[in-house]
């Protein structure tokens, strides 16, 4: 899975919400928090706020804040407000693709990729990051010998 700018720098605006939820928080300073640049940002959190998962509020005193409280709101949502769907095969949805000959059972792995996937971005909230407190069929995975080895 590859994680795009906008998927990581959505993710990243919406924890800094998180943990001043519910406060309010400018664009501004996430993106001084964060280090990203402004305009990036205010793009991103217009889709956020389309997906229903931020409001915004204008004026002097005004600002982001999260829709929901951070324990209901799944990272998966996040990246797939700004990304669209978790897992695609040439533009097309695992269960959508067909293939012949020695190919022909290869969706049945491109929909177990994307439901390994979800396990883990469906499954853990804006929460459980700022606390640090992964769920633990998450926290498992990064404890595996070669988790942190490149390939």
């Amino acid at each position: 899975m590859q994680i795009s700018a906008r998927g990581e720098y959505a993710v990243r605006a919406a924890l800094s919400l998180a943990a001043v939820s519910p406060s309010l928080m400018s664009a501004q300073a996430i993106a001084q928090e964060q280090d990203m640049p402004r305009k990036f940002l205010e793009a991103v959190l217009a889709d956020l706020r389309r997906a229903g998962i931020v409001r915004a509020q204008r004026g002097a005193e005004g600002g982001y804040t999260l829709a929901q409280s951070p324990r209901d709101i799944m990272i998966g949502a996040i990246l797939r407000a700004v990304d669209g769907p978790l897992a695609g095969v040439r533009g097309m949805r695992p269960e959508e693709t067909r293939y012949d000959g020695a190919a022909e059972h290869l969706p049945k792995l491109w929909v177990a990729v994307r439901s390994a996937v979800r396990e883990v971005v469906d499954e853990t909230s804006l929460a459980d990051v700022v606390s640090g407190r992964l769920p633990n069929h998450v926290k498992k995975l990064t404890t595996r010998p070669d988790a942190w080895e490149p390939r």
